[in-house]
């Protein structure tokens, strides 16, 4: 009888578990849609349904992941030691930047709050540097988002190391993989991806960019694959497909899907614009990826396709209204997403690529940098003034409710049952309805 209660208790605990946690920044299945068990609010302001609120020390844009009774989120604070002369970091001449490194250390920080109450769990310094690289004034040196796996917490910092904690906060392994050159010193943004035993990170910067797969449990390579591409920012999408698991990057000059096990290019294809943040999605065999700096990009892509691909063996293009750094959500067969960084929103048929709505305005809200959301039936938008626009699902969404807060959203909004939580530049925010 052992036996048998051992499985069954095993069962409701991955269940409590998929049902209660958030594990990566675009949520369990890493494409920003919550478990249908999640029923945040619609309607909240400073003084209506903020559960709790606590401030945030230094700066980050990295999206908070939840795992059971524990939220993680990291920051990067800017300390009062000035550097020594000797020890500031060289600078390579041959990057070209238009950011000024700083002078003083900075420390790279990851907190541990109870979900529930915001009180503080633990907290761990994984490093205290000087940033070789300055960062574009809407960023951070705390952008790669945290990621579990419900054994480990794993914890980028991009130049300033990769980590690994369990769950109460004590270091298991670190690695330094060197240091990222971003395009003109705008700065960093690896958020690792976890995937059964391997930890993958795509390592894109202006030289010697690379796909790096390590060992979960000890942070040792298992393989790197070089990529001839620029700094790319955005997060691999990791797939089983027909007994093969693929790796599929965004990138301006190739889209690749990679095979996990040892690092071979499965497809590619091109047609992307320059800064290819978006990161992909995938629905019922099919790749959707996107880019929208200076131009505008979306392609559809087969999973069994094979090789570099032609223009008749993707399944639809689209060429307007794509994003610039938030990523596209899919849904009930409609793909949503918004032109560039503005609230303006357009959703297609994902199986065709056919327009339903097309660059329609939404009210009052600003730029966006921050990635939708999907909860309870609605879309949820957070701009970088603070306000969240809630709207229904459809081929013509409208808007139910437009949130204010004292503060402004980068990262993504996450929901774990009842309640919503926001990390804005100043507090991290708590919010559920009021019984």
């Amino acid at each position: 009888m052992l036996r048998p209660l051992l499985l069954l208790l095993f069962s409701m605990t991955t269940l409590i578990y998929s049902e209660d946690s958030w594990p990566t920044w675009r949520g369990p299945q890493a494409n920003g849609v919550a478990p249908k068990t999640a029923q945040p609010p619609t309607k909240w302001d400073e003084k209506n349904n903020i559960k709790w609120k606590i401030p945030l020390s230094g700066k980050g844009s990295a999206t908070p992941i939840v795992w059971g009774d524990q939220i993680f989120v990291v920051t990067a604070t800017k300390t009062d030691r000035l550097a020594k002369p000797e020890e500031l970091p060289k600078i390579d001449p041959t990057f070209q930047t238009k950011t000024t490194p700083p002078n003083h250390f900075y420390r790279f920080e990851v907190f541990c709050y109870d979900r529930h109450t915001g009180k503080e769990i633990w907290k761990q310094l994984a490093n205290e540097a000087i940033p070789h690289e300055g960062h574009h004034e809407t960023h951070s040196y705390a952008a790669g988002s945290p990621t579990t796996d419900g054994k480990r917490l794993y914890v980028s910092f991009g130049s300033f190391g990769i980590y690994a904690y369990d769950l109460s906060g004590k270091l298991l392994w670190r690695r330094d993989l060197g240091r990222i050159h971003s395009r003109l010193g705008w700065g960093e943004a690896v958020t690792p991806v976890v995937y059964g035993d391997s930890l993958i990170l795509n390592w894109d910067q202006e030289a010697n960019s690379k796909l790096i797969v390590l060992d979960a449990s000890t942070g040792k390579t298992k393989w790197e694959a070089q990529r001839d591409e620029k700094t790319s920012w955005n997060t691999p999408f990791v797939v089983d497909h027909q007994g093969q698991t693929q790796v599929i990057i965004n990138g301006t000059n190739r889209i690749r899907s990679y095979d996990l096990k040892e690092g071979k290019v499965l497809w590619e294809v091109g047609g992307m614009t320059v800064n290819a943040i978006p990161s992909p999605l995938v629905s019922e065999g099919v790749a959707y990826i996107m880019s929208g700096y200076r131009g505008a990009a979306a392609v559809a892509v087969p999973l069994n396709s094979k090789g570099e691909l032609k223009e008749n063996q993707v399944l639809w293009r689209h060429g307007k209204g794509t994003p610039y750094v938030p990523s596209p959500i899919l849904y009930e067969g409609r793909l949503y997403f918004t032109a560039a960084n503005t609230p303006v929103l357009t959703v297609l048929d994902a199986k065709t690529g056919k327009v339903l709505l097309e660059g329609e305005r939404l009210p009052k809200l600003s730029s966006f940098y921050s990635s939708p959301m999907i909860a309870g039936g609605h879309l949820y938008l957070a701009d970088r003034n603070g306000t969240t626009a809630v709207l229904t699902l459809g081929d013509k969404p409208e808007v139910v409710s437009l949130n204010k807060l004292d503060d402004s959203f980068d990262a993504s909004p996450v929901t774990v049952g009842k309640t919503l939580y926001l990390r804005g530049e100043k507090y991290l925010y708590a919010i559920e309805e009021k019984k």
